[in-house]
């Protein structure tokens, strides 16, 4: 039965899952690769070994042949062809038995007629015949007698006896002998060649089997002494210990420890921060109502909900920051995977309407600056609209009663930019700027300016470098240039534009 997600779907159940994603084993595919090619090398090497045995084998056989052919060849050449086939010797080889040993004996003519030994020797289709007096020369050939294979040696003389048809010039003496004798004793070579492997290759096995074991025991033992460490237990692994073939391994294993070390450092550092952060507002909203359940006067009742009115808007926007801030931070490879060309005018506009209210109760004046042509980039429309909010909310809230906030957007030539185009974000406003000693430490949670006159929780840049180092954008803070105000502050991100 196949097993119900909640959702009333079907799924793939936890065998069909286990068969999916089963591991490869390291062992298996080494053990593959060594015995793979051998076991395929194994046939062939049969086949060379039979090849060789063969060639072996008719060196002994051939020499012999050929010492019986110059035997006879030399009393042809004294006592002519009928001479020699009455001798002694040439009646001695004719009574050995044909198998193994010779099939028989012949002597032709230089026209191909027959003048003494065994007609079932077959005529060679074309053999010269050498000059008189010149060496001799063996000229062997492979064919079948009868139901033998056989090997055939032969050589032209000059009987120095005229007599018959030798009268006329050379004759060829040819001698057989049965091949079954050869092959046997190469069969026998490689049989005894072959024979030892059957019992030598499954011992090699085994103890191919049992080295790689043992080779690869030091990887169990590493896995043994990362599997008993504790849940907390991110220290560095002794790389003393490894193997050399893995050392890189191991470093870079160590080299993600640090970087797991250092980030659970910055969320310990980060929760502490966030837990004193909120405590703070949280006891004064305490006290706050402690004192509002005392009051009598009406008057001061409500300005006592006012007061907590307040302090919660400033609560939920710490915690709203906190929320954006981690969100930011965890989210990394996942928003990169769900970025797309967006016109960055959106975002930005959708962020001026909603903080449009605040800045018209803090009588501000509120800028709003784009180009009629859109402006692209890659990125996750969200994530931008947060940075674009909390640039301006930190302008809105830095910049005194009357002032102005602008939000800037525009594309840079290339001689502007002088690399490829880019979409500038500029955000400026008439607050009391920031000094340029403390403009790198304000990307810092939590990090604030004091006496700056103003009330916050140090999270909105965070956020901003966050979110634009996902975007690969870059940030600079500035002073306004001159003459367009007294004092104050510009903000620029700069992003790659999108094609």
């Amino acid at each position: 039965m196949p097993e119900i997600s909640p959702s009333g779907e079907p799924t793939e159940g936890a065998a069909g899952r286990k068969r999916r994603h089963h591991p490869r084993s390291l062992f298996g595919e080494i053990l593959d690769w060594m015995l793979a090619p051998m076991l395929l090398l194994w046939p062939l090497s049969i086949g060379i070994t039979y090849l060789v045995a063969q060639a072996i084998s008719a060196k002994p056989y051939d020499a012999a042949l050929e010492h019986t052919l110059l035997q006879l060849a030399a009393q042809v050449q004294t006592e002519g062809a009928h001479g020699a086939a009455q001798s002694a010797l040439w009646q001695q080889t004719l009574r050995q038995p044909p198998v193994g040993g010779i099939l028989g004996y012949q002597v032709r003519s230089k026209a191909g007629a027959l003048l003494a030994g065994e007609a079932s020797l077959p005529a060679p289709a074309s053999l010269p015949p050498t000059q008189a007096g010149a060496p001799l020369t063996v000229i062997w050939r492979d064919s079948e007698i009868g139901a033998h294979s056989a090997r055939l040696a032969g050589v032209w003389v000059w009987p120095r006896v005229q007599h018959g048809a030798s009268a006329t010039g050379p004759v060829l003496v040819q001698v057989a002998q049965s091949t079954e004798a050869r092959t046997r004793l190469a069969r026998d070579i490689v049989q005894g060649v072959i024979l030892p492997q059957f019992v030598v290759v499954p011992i090699f096995i085994l103890l191919v089997w049992f080295g790689l074991g043992q080779g690869i025991a030091p990887l169990n033992e590493l896995q043994a002494r990362i599997r008993r460490r504790r849940a907390d237990d991110i220290s560095p692994i002794d790389e003393q210990e490894a193997p050399e073939e893995i050392a890189p391994l191991v470093d870079s294993i160590n080299s993600l420890f640090a970087r797991l070390q250092q980030s659970l450092q910055a969320q310990k550092r980060f929760i502490a921060d966030a837990a004193h952060q909120i405590k703070t507002p949280l006891a004064g909203l305490r006290m706050q109502a402690e004192l509002a359940q005392r009051e009598t006067d009406p008057a001061d009742l409500r300005a006592s909900l006012r007061q907590i009115g307040r302090s919660v808007e400033r609560t939920t926007r710490l915690v709203n920051q906190l929320l954006a801030l981690t969100r930011a931070e965890n989210q990394g490879g996942a928003a990169r995977a769900v970025f797309e060309t967006i016109d960055l005018r959106q975002p930005a506009a959708e962020a001026m309407q909603e903080l449009a209210m605040l800045a018209l109760d803090k009588q501000l004046e509120l800028e709003f600056d784009s180009p009629p042509l859109p402006l692209p980039v890659r990125g996750n429309a969200l994530l931008l609209q947060e940075l674009i909010k909390n640039l301006l909310h930190n302008a809105i809230t830095y910049t005194p009663p009357g002032g102005s906030v602008t939000l800037r957007l525009r594309s840079a030539t290339a001689d502007e930019a002088r690399s490829a185009p880019v979409v500038q974000l500029q955000v400026d406003d008439s607050g009391p700027g920031i000094p340029e000693a403390e403009r790198a430490l304000v990307f810092e949670p939590f990090y604030r300016i004091l006496d700056n006159g103003s009330e916050g929780s140090g999270l909105g840049l965070a956020i901003v470098r966050e979110i634009a180092r996902q975007h690969d954008a870059e940030i600079t803070l500035s002073d306004l240039p001159r003459g367009a105000s007294a004092q104050g502050l510009r903000v620029q991100v700069q992003f790659g534009r999108a094609k």
